[in-house]
């Protein structure tokens, strides 16, 4: 799994608080960059990079980023907002409709969740958290050790779907561990292949289309939603 988070700590853990704009040229909008507190992108704005340790990061209807990226906090975005690339060590991200992300959406330790009509270039990925895809176009794969998978009805992951085995200290879990649940819905599409290093559960639409598996046994479904476990 990709760890440039661990540069993200590193980077904010320096960062000082300013806000600064591009030298005239650069079609940027201006920076913010912050150690405590969250960040606000106002509706329909550009900015630079939004950065932050301890705080969230919202995202506004229209705005429009370059690196989102924060250590202690949770990403939220409305709808139709674009980012290069998006981030976190503790918290979820959620995106709203129409998202357009150029890079990766990565965090640690939460949830990552992208609504109807998103396409995101590169791939998505997570330790310790669901992932959710509704209508998505994702351009990578995904990735995840402690989590769920969706990808939701009408999706399309051009990569593949992977799921590592616990390794050291990000697979810790008290009591009987929980066997993530992948589910392929309707009309969904991933190109390549379903690797699974550990025990998962795993659903396929009838309508779905899936590359290779390997670790897992796919469960076919007719139903609008998958079994319950």
């Amino acid at each position: 799994m990709n760890r440039t988070l661990l540069f993200t700590v590193l980077l904010a853990a320096a960062g000082i608080a300013q806000a600064h704009d591009h030298p005239d040229g650069d079609q940027r909008g201006r920076d913010i960059d912050k150690v405590n507190g969250g960040i606000t992108a106002q509706a329909g704005q550009a900015y630079g990079d939004l950065s932050t340790v301890n705080g969230g990061i919202d995202l506004e209807r229209g705005a429009k980023a370059e690196d989102v990226e924060t250590v202690n906090g949770g990403i939220e975005a409305e709808d139709d907002v674009s980012a290069r690339s998006v981030s976190t060590v503790n918290g979820g991200i959620r995106f709203g409709e129409r998202a357009r992300i150029d890079g990766d959406v990565e965090t640690v330790n939460g949830g990552i969740f992208i609504d109807r009509g998103g396409n995101v270039r590169s791939g998505v990925a997570t330790v310790n958290g669901a992932i959710g895809l509704v209508d998505t176009d994702l351009g990578g794969g995904i990735e995840t050790v402690n989590g769920d998978v969706t990808v939701g009805v009408g999706s399309h992951v051009k990569g593949g779907i992977r799921v590592e085995k616990p390794n050291g200290n990000w697979g810790v879990r008290w009591g009987k561990p929980k066997v993530p649940r992948i589910v392929i819905g309707p009309d969904a599409v991933v190109d390549g292949d379903l690797v699974f290093e550990r025990d998962v559960t795993l659903y396929v639409h009838q309508s779905a289309r899936i590359g290779n598996v390997s670790g897992a046994t796919a469960q076919r479904y007719n139903t609008p939603t998958p079994p319950k476990d």
